[in-house]
């Protein structure tokens, strides 16, 4: 690839890096926190959920970021993808990861706005948690749970995202290219071969 991609890489980059950095820290450092200072299930529950809620507008502009920097990549990326051996096998892998963080951020604000519900004293949140009630202790184990998954798939982002950059060097695509091709033509031989006439 002769051409730069310095914005597309940027915004792949530190999108990820704040979804990964931000759950991570959310996990250990927020409901460490909450949990030590709360004493009780209620107000451990109100000051990890103040702090979730002020960090979901970062954390969704930085998916935002990310989804658009690695769209970006893969388009100028697209030659690579189909002609360099293990390329596309890391790309597929990075998109159902992708895919799987998304989806376990998407449940973890789900689950997190009901225990933010279940312990508001706001009077709206009250009347909203009786209309919809859960079961706040499944809901809890379920969402501690979630917090943890968010960062080990993204950090398996990191990693992909590490190999892809190695599979960027010069000396990787010309071995990729180099045995994408040589698999290709004993096939391509064989059915030449097997449409000569005798």
């Amino acid at each position: 690839m002769s051409e730069r991609s310095t914005g597309l890489r940027s915004l792949h980059d530190l999108g990820l890096a704040a979804w990964f950095g931000g759950s991570l820290m959310g996990a250990v450092g927020l409901n460490g926190a909450a949990r030590d200072e709360g004493g009780t299930w209620r107000d451990t529950a109100r000051i990890a959920s103040a702090g979730w809620a002020r960090w979901t507008p970062v954390n969704a502009a930085a998916i935002a970021a990310h989804l658009i920097g690695s769209t970006g990549m893969l388009a100028v990326n697209a030659d690579r993808v189909a002609t360099q051996r293990g390329v596309g096998a890391s790309t597929l892998a990075k998109t159902v990861l992708t895919g799987a963080a998304l989806a376990a951020t998407a449940y973890s604000r789900v689950l997190g706005k009901q225990i933010e519900l279940a312990s508001s004293d706001d009077p709206e949140d009250v009347r909203e948690a009786a209309e919809h009630p859960v079961d706040t202790d499944d809901a809890q184990r379920r969402l501690t749970l979630m917090q943890w998954i968010v960062p080990a798939l993204t950090g398996g982002l990191l990693v992909l995202s590490a190999l892809h950059g190695e599979q960027q060097r010069p000396e990787e695509q010309a071995r990729g290219r180099w045995q994408r091709a040589r698999s290709m033509v004993p096939s391509a031989y064989a059915s030449y071969c097997g449409h000569t006439p005798h």
